[in-house]
Order: C-alpha cells, then sequence, then structure tokens
C-alpha cells in the first residue's frame, strides 16, 4: 500500500479522498463546494464525454445549448419541479456591483441594480427548454425534437464530497418531445439502456436497470429509469437516469401541437443525464490501496513507457526506439505517453503510474534494446512480463482488451455476492449493518413504510429491477402482502 494513501480499510472516505487529490484528478476551490477539475481528471471526463456523445447522436439526438439563467417564474410554472428543486436553487437578484464606500478597493452590491426578476441558476433545465420548445412546435411534423446538452448546472449543497456532490458539476441533459406516450416511453427505456451500454463496457462497471419508487422519482416525472451501480464498501451509487416526464411540462409551458387528424394535442417529454459523479463511481467501484484503476477504454493514458538508462548515449538509443513504438502505438490507436523526464528516477514514475491508474507500463533499458525487448507491467493484477519488441502493438491492444474484462469481472464478482435476500426485519437490519450491498426484499408499496425503513436503517429503496420476478410475500417491516421484492441499499 502506498503510504500516501489511506487504506480502504482504514477510513473509506478518507481513502478516496486521497484518491482523488493525489491521484492528480481534481483539487478543492476557492468557493465552498465546488471542485477544480485538474487536466488529467478532465481528460477522464472528456473521453467519457466523447464515447457517449457518440452513441447519443448514432440514436439520432443532436447537440444544442441553453441558458444558465432561469426566470423565476418559468422556474416555477411545473410546480413538483419547482417544489423537488427549490432547497437546492442559487438566485441572482442583482446584476451590478459598485465602490464601498466604507472599505477601501472593495465593493458592494448596488441596490439601485436590482433584477425586475430573479433568476435561478439552473440546477436542471426542464423549464427554459420547455418554455423554448413552445415556440418550435406547432404540427406533428415537428416532432420528435431530439436534443442533448453538454452544460454544467448549481445544486447548491451544504455537506459535498469530490465528484459525488458538489454545489456545481458537469453534466448532460438530453431533453425529446414526441407525438405520443409510446414513443417517449421508448425513448426513456432506449436511453436508460445507452447509458448501461456505457457504464458496463466502457467504465467496466455493471449496473442493475429498474424503475424508483414513487418518493425517490424526479420531481416532475411519471416514471424514472435509472441503473444502479455498486461501491467497494458495499454502498449503492444511482450511475445515471432516464425519465418519462408524460405531458407534465407540456401543460406547464402549453406546449400544443396538431396531430394528422389536425386536433390539438399536448406534447409527450422525457428527459435524462448523467454527470461527473461517473468519475466518483469509477474510483470507489476499482480502485485500490495503491491507488486508481482507470479502465483502458477511458483512461487519459493508456500505456506510459518509462526510459531506464545510464548517460546520455543510452538514453538517445532508448529515445530513438521509443519513437519508432510509439508512432506504431499510435497508429494502432493507442493512447501512449513517454516519459523521458530525467527530474525523478524510473521508480519514482512507477509508483506515480500507479498511483494515477494508468493501466498499461511499459519499462524499456539498454539491455532491453540488446535483447529486442521490453517489460509489461499491467496495473490491474500488478502482473509483469519480458515479451518482444517484435509485434508488441498488437499485443498490448490484447492485452488492454484483457485488462478492461478483467477489472469488469472483479466488479461484477463483487455486484453478485452483494446481492441477499432478507425475509425478515431482523435479517434486514443484520444485513444493512454488517455484508452491505443490495439487499431482496419485499415491499407493501407505501411511501410510509418506505420512510420508516430508511428512517430506521437509513437504506432506501434504489430500485425496482425491469426483470422483477414476481413472488408472494410479506413486507418486512409491515407484514402486508407484497408481490415483488425491491432492492434496498444504503447510498451515496
Amino acid at each position: 500500500m502506498s503510504k500516501e494513501i489511506t487504506s480502504r480499510s482504514q477510513d473509506y472516505s478518507q481513502w478516496y479522498n486521497d484518491l482523488i487529490i493525489k491521484g492528480n484528478l481534481a483539487d478543492y476551490s476557492a468557493v465552498r463546494g465546488c471542485m477544480v477539475i485538474k487536466p488529467y481528471g478532465y481528460a477522464l471526463w472528456e473521453n467519457m464525454r466523447d464515447a457517449l456523445d457518440k452513441m447519443f447522436k448514432d440514436t439520432g439526438h443532436v447537440n444544442a445549448y441553453f441558458p444558465l439563467f432561469v426566470p423565476k417564474s418559468l422556474f416555477e410554472a411545473e410546480e413538483k419541479n419547482a417544489e423537488g428543486f427549490a432547497k437546492e436553487c442559487a438566485v441572482v437578484t442583482h446584476y451590478r456591483l459598485k465602490s464601498d464606500p466604507n472599505k477601501k478597493g472593495g465593493l458592494m452590491v448596488d441596490p439601485d441594480a436590482r433584477l425586475e426578476e430573479e433568476l435561478v441558476v439552473r440546477p436542471t433545465s426542464e423549464a427554459i427548454i420547455w418554455n423554448t420548445y413552445k415556440n418550435w412546435i406547432q404540427s406533428y411534423r415537428d416532432l420528435p425534437i431530439l436534443i442533448n446538452q453538454w452544460a454544467n448546472v448549481v445544486r447548491w449543497e451544504m455537506r459535498t464530497r469530490l465528484f459525488l456532490r458538489t454545489a456545481e458539476f458537469l453534466w448532460q441533459e438530453g431533453h425529446t418531445a414526441h407525438a405520443t406516450a409510446q414513443e417517449a416511453v421508448a425513448e426513456t427505456v432506449q436511453m436508460l439502456n445507452v447509458y448501461a451500454d456505457f457504464v458496463e463496457n466502457w467504465m467496466a462497471l455493471p449496473v442493475i436497470k429498474g424503475v424508483k419508487s414513487e418518493s425517490e422519482r424526479f420531481a416532475g416525472a411519471v416514471d424514472t429509469y435509472c441503473i444502479e451501480a455498486l461501491m467497494q464498501d458495499g454502498k449503492a451509487l444511482q450511475a445515471g437516469t432516464s425519465h418519462f416526464l408524460g405531458q407534465n411540462f407540456a401543460k406547464a409551458f402549453d406546449v400544443k401541437f396538431s396531430d394528422k387528424e389536425n386536433k390539438l394535442e399536448y406534447v409527450w417529454a422525457t428527459s435524462w443525464g448523467v454527470s461527473t459523479r461517473l468519475i466518483g463511481a469509477l474510483v470507489m467501484a476499482h480502485s485500490d490501496d495503491d491507488g486508481l484503476i482507470l479502465p483502458p477504454r477511458i483512461a487519459p493514458h493508456q500505456v506510459v513507457i518509462v526510459p531506464i538508462y545510464k548517460g546520455d548515449e543510452q538514453k538517445a538509443l532508448i529515445d530513438a526506439k521509443v519513437a519508432a513504438l510509439t508512432k506504431e502505438l499510435k497508429a494502432a490507436g493507442i493512447r501512449v505517453k513517454y516519459d523521458d523526464n530525467d527530474n525523478a528516477r524510473p521508480g519514482w514514475k512507477f509508483a506515480e503510474y500507479e498511483m494515477k491508474g494508468v493501466p498499461v507500463r511499459i519499462a524499456i533499458g539498454a539491455r532491453d534494446l540488446e535483447n529486442n525487448t521490453v517489460e509489461l507491467a499491467r496495473r490491474d493484477t500488478k502482473e509483469k512480463q519480458t515479451v518482444s519488441l517484435d509485434g508488441l502493438a498488437q499485443r498490448i491492444i490484447s492485452l488492454l482488451d484483457d485488462v478492461q474484462q478483467n477489472i469488469y469481472n472483479k466488479a461484477k464478482a463483487y455486484q453478485e455476492s452483494h446481492i441477499t435476500p432478507a425475509d425478515t426485519w431482523e435479517e434486514f437490519e443484520n444485513l444493512v449493518n454488517t455484508k452491505g450491498g443490495f439487499i431482496a426484499a419485499h415491499w407493501d408499496g407505501t411511501p410510509e413504510t418506505e420512510a420508516r425503513i430508511k428512517e430506521l436503517t437509513k437504506a432506501t429503496i434504489r430500485c425496482i429491477p425491469l426483470d422483477n420476478k414476481q413472488e408472494e410475500g410479506k413486507c418486512i417491516l409491515t407484514g402486508k402482502p407484497s408481490t415483488q421484492r425491491v432492492l434496498f441499499a444504503q447510498a451515496y
């Protein structure tokens, strides 16, 4: 274990913070509750964003951008949505500062510059977008509208944690408009599947697809679909949501269209989003006490090459060989970095790239040049092997695929071993307090029972799985009849 990182078993929360800071992903900022995403962390987000963006476009969506500010009257139009986000809203009330006569060089809010209408800094964009869609939609010929935006949002949080919960974060939000409920539901499910595909096949993180209970739904939604992932401490994390909004926002903003029979109907809506919270999930699901473990498909550097030499003559020979190797690897589509910085020794570099989770490390020295070999080390298992330089690019492609699959398999095994049925309240409480993970238990379907279980154990209904088996049973708390188990867990 690295001396710089608190162990998971000692303090999981501190371990997570250590990895974020020392893995060079992010830093704290001068603004309370906000973070600075450092270049290495932002490169990781860019790779995630680019993969998702292609998936969105492959399903017919296009990108647009809407204002950061939402007039308060628009925000209030959909009552459930406004009520759901009200406590997290940052509000702009003035548009100018002026010199403070009581403080040299100081500034104060100009009382004469109060806005006629207060502006909410977007916590989500349904209000401003649906107010705009009203002007874009007249006929069924204008539908569907399939728009996504990459943006920042503000949800004023008092208790924050880097990537997992910050006052400002980056995300994407899709907002679509449809002529029928069936089309909108199909869109909602399609985007849920896109998220699951991305998280499992790019982030190497298995998820459970399901729907939220009524009390856990997005404010203003008819149904919220979600993907839930499990972290190494047994807590769940909501990795993405896709909402069927029905006609709620269309009615709130009077968005109607003429159908093929020339009848006026309200539009059907969806919204869906994932955020930089996924980076937090990535860190907590895969990493170890020596640092980050990043899946090759989204790692900023898939391969790092470290030279080992004595003197300028050896260095020049290694540089020439690495130049040809780097060219070959890049031609094969591999993201590679050659670290020939002479300010740090090879051992320090090895530890640094282990901390940063680079999937594959190549070490090459003078003896390797003589033997036409390199040393390959993989981050996930820490296995090392000496291999020929001949055909190295193809070998590394295969190795990266193997690392990606191995990381997924490990997370999948953990998930499967942490889905446990509970048939009594005693079993349920014991699992929550000891093993953790997902607990499959019967629930009587009432929000009152759900709230009471949360109050007693801090466990919430994470989802009702889409492929849920129907079975007769009794609610673990009330003993009332139930037709299916739902998944409970403590969560981030």
